[in-house]
């Protein structure tokens, strides 16, 4: 979607961008950081070489930008990465939410219409244990709720493929945990023995959502028994003659198998969290909705921040900090 207007080139200030694996999301800001006009492509890092990220950019947003100015443009996420435009270094944690843009790195461009600063991810090794992570653009949503709440702390769960748990304390992570929960879903489910008996769930319906939700119970009370549960799945499908024909019976085992994944989970994730800290769930709102659900099973609450919003409030604390440094250097 995009919002055009013949003022806009007069009133853009800057853009945010959120540049993923399979997609590309820009955003115009004026002077007050309003959006005014947003962009969407389907030209992620997985589509494009390092020499055509400008002239993507450049097509999404070419008719927003003013005639005689450079506009800068504040970029999280795989444009960073070491296969994206050009590589942002992991920065170590633990490390201050509002320090991100020390790590910014920027690329050449061939045109002067842009300057663009690309945000760096965070890392984290445990050397010893042979424990590394590493995440790209959840660190930049985090930022977000940092630049809301800059004394906030508490635990924070970034659902979706590869799913993020992180600890902040006063506005800093200070460690951080990749479950690959969603990526394993997805594999079970269409590529082993599990896709003859996996449709599509909707936890709307009362069968999917109570199958969702005590599946989460049982795992997170045995998460040792997770792999004969999968196949149990498979023979549920051809034993249980309580389960409903058709596909009703696949969505109830698919609701089931997303409860094994999320609940395996959160068996890890929560396990040194006390029943009285609230989760911060940040992304979309269906999947939040889920693992909200999930928390709640086990006696967690949980608050919502919509993913967007997260990562736009990140993108405008990296500008502010950097144009903050600028006019300290003048």
């Amino acid at each position: 979607m995009r919002t055009d207007s013949d003022a806009l080139p007069q009133t853009l200030a800057w853009i945010a961008v959120d540049w993923g694996s399979s997609n590309l999301r820009a955003w115009g800001l004026d002077k007050q950081h309003q959006v005014i006009a947003n962009a969407s492509s389907d030209k992620g890092m997985l589509s494009l070489t390092p020499d055509e990220y400008e002239a993507e950019l450049l097509r999404l947003v070419g008719d927003w930008l003013p005639a005689n100015s450079q506009i800068a443009v504040m970029v999280c996420g795989m444009a960073g990465a070491r296969q994206g435009w050009l590589e942002a270094a992991y920065l170590p944690v633990p490390i201050s939410l509002d320090q991100l843009s020390h790590g910014a790195v920027m690329p050449r461009l061939v045109g002067g219409q842009l300057r663009v600063h690309l945000l760096p991810g965070l890392s984290q090794t445990h050397s010893a244990a042979q424990h590394f992570d590493v995440m790209r653009g959840e660190e930049t949503q985090l930022a977000g709720l940092a630049a809301e709440a800059p004394d906030f702390s508490g635990r924070v769960c970034l659902p979706g493929t590869h799913s993020k748990w992180a600890s902040i304390e006063s506005g800093a992570v200070t460690q951080f945990t990749t479950y690959l929960t969603g990526e394993l879903y997805q594999l079970l489910a269409t590529q082993s023995v599990l896709k003859h008996s996996i449709g599509s769930d909707a936890l709307s319906e009362p069968a999917c959502r109570d199958a969702f939700i005590a599946s989460v119970s049982e795992i997170s009370a045995a998460p040792e028994t997770f792999s004969s549960r999968l196949f149990g799945l498979r023979a549920q499908d051809l034993l249980d003659s309580r389960l409903p024909m058709g596909k009703t019976r696949a969505s109830v085992l698919s609701a089931r198998l997303s409860g094994l994944a999320i609940g395996l989970e959160l068996a890890g994730a929560c396990q040194s969290l006390s029943t009285d800290e609230t989760v911060t769930l940040i992304g979309n709102p269906a999947l939040c909705h889920r693992y909200h659900l999930a928390l709640n099973a086990l006696g967690f609450q949980t608050h919502h921040v919509e993913g967007d919003t997260a990562v736009l409030a990140g993108l405008r604390l990296a500008h502010q900090a950097l144009t903050n440094n600028a006019e300290r250097a003048l």
